[in-house]
């Protein structure tokens, strides 16, 4: 019977159809602000980012302990060969007089609170850098954002670029091949001449390289751009944007104010300075006497029955006071230390300023640059067209040369890559400058 249902089974297995792969036929359909927040959401830089958050928050609750009281409990059991006994001294007392000297069979339990009243003032300090370090954190994140943004953007726009140049490639190998048919059949009824003829197949034959290189180009982008979004390298990624641009009225100083404002490059420097000048205060704070206060509590008895009661109790209660008068140039070397590296920062922060100036004249200037190449090839294109079908209609009335033709189709494919160049070049400025100012749509403050 069993053999016979597991016979019918496989039948059944077998005689079923199987399943779609729903893996092949599913596609990644993005546009770049999807892309984008994938990015953000797979890239691990990021999340590294975010636990240093969670670490800066708890520095600030660490740097927060240290001004509240500290409580320690503690209970401990000591047997002794022999004591001294001074309870027949005194019977009569307040206090079990064997508690100030011991038990044989040793039972204590005590808490104790300590509170530190001044440290030089080195526990405000660190309460503030602690606060300056989550401010850091982030703008680390915000910066890591920035960075990850910048780099889909890059692969996107580059991506959208070498599709283009796939389809200009194409298109170029579609006209050389029609007009090498259009030829040979000029060929064939005597009307075209053998060069023309091996001429036009030669043009196949130099465009079609052009094509496999773009087709490659285009993978490679795609995979690396897969890679950084966190997508299967077999899934096939549709890019939803097209290629173009929308025109950014150039402002070049108020870009660079803002950038000043909103760079998290700047930001941090800026924070790395004021954490510098509270370093150089908590280096000083070792030059400065410590007050700390204590406060003990202890029962003590040999019967743990019998210890909770006022015979077997104790407490203490203090104040100290501490300074260090020498201590071999050491707090000297850290104060010198932390002045330097203030010293360091400031100019680090000059620097970044200096740079982000720089910066937002580059990207004004390669904004012009594209928009510019722009608009000459776009105007040129139109007229690479008409000189393209001028020269076809030439050489089918038996006045132009074939060089014409394949002269002109090569003008118009490269006029075509230099639009889509220029383009992607715009867009590449406009994102160079949307990293440098510190903000874009897809970026928030945390």
């Amino acid at each position: 019977m069993n053999k016979l249902f597991l016979i019918i089974l496989c039948a059944a297995y077998l005689l079923v159809p199987a399943a779609p792969d729903v893996c092949a036929s599913f596609e990644y359909a993005l546009s770049l602000g999807d892309a984008v927040e994938l990015a953000f959401k797979n890239n691990k830089d990021i999340r590294i980012r975010e636990q240093e958050i969670g670490v800066a928050r708890a520095n600030i609750l660490g740097s927060q302990s240290a001004f509240l009281p500290k409580l320690d409990v503690g209970a401990n059991y000591t047997y002794n060969d022999s004591v001294l006994t001074l309870t027949s001294l005194a019977p009569a007392g307040r206090k079990d007089p064997q508690m100030f000297i011991g038990y044989k069979s040793d039972n204590k339990v005590n808490a104790q609170v300590t509170e530190t009243f001044y440290n030089g003032g080195a526990n405000i300090t660190g309460l503030k850098q602690a606060r300056l370090g989550l401010k850091i954190a982030s703008e680390s994140l915000r910066a890591e954002k920035l960075s990850v943004e910048f780099e889909t953007k890059r692969l996107y726009y580059g991506l959208l670029l070498a599709r283009e140049n796939v389809r200009i490639a194409r298109d170029l190998v579609g006209q050389a091949e029609a007009h090498y048919a259009d030829v040979k059949n000029k060929y064939n009824q005597g009307t075209s001449s053998r060069f023309d003829l091996l001429q036009s197949k030669v043009q196949v034959a130099k465009v079609f390289p052009e094509l496999i290189k773009a087709r490659n180009q285009a993978s490679l982008i795609e995979a690396d751009l897969k890679k950084l979004l966190g997508i299967d390298q077999e899934t096939p990624l549709a890019a939803t944007d097209k290629l173009g641009y929308t025109p950014v009225v150039i402002r070049e100083s108020e870009f660079l104010t803002r950038a000043y404002a909103e760079r998290p490059e700047i930001i941090l420097k800026t924070l790395g300075v004021d954490v510098s000048k509270l370093s150089i205060r908590l280096a000083e704070a070792d030059y400065l006497p410590s007050i700390d206060g204590n406060f003990g509590y202890t029962y003590r008895s040999d019967d743990m029955g019998n210890m909770i009661n006022p015979r077997h109790e104790t407490w203490n209660i203090g104040v100290a006071a501490r300074m260090t008068v020498f201590d071999g140039f050491s707090t000297t070397a850290k104060v010198n230390e932390a002045k330097a590296r203030y010293g360091r920062s400031v100019l680090e922060k000059g620097n970044i300023v200096d740079q982000t100036a720089v910066d937002i004249r580059r990207g004004c200037l390669d904004l012009e640059k594209a928009l510019a190449v722009i608009h000459s090839q776009r105007s040129s294109i139109v007229e690479a067209k008409e000189a393209l079908k001028i020269a076809e209609i030439s050489y089918d009335n038996g006045e132009g040369t074939n060089l014409d033709i394949l002269d002109a189709q090569i003008s118009l494919s490269q006029l075509e890559r230099n639009l889509a160049e220029a383009i992607y070049d715009y867009c590449m400025a406009k994102a160079f400058l949307d990293r440098t100012i510190g903000g874009s749509q897809w970026i928030n403050r945390n």
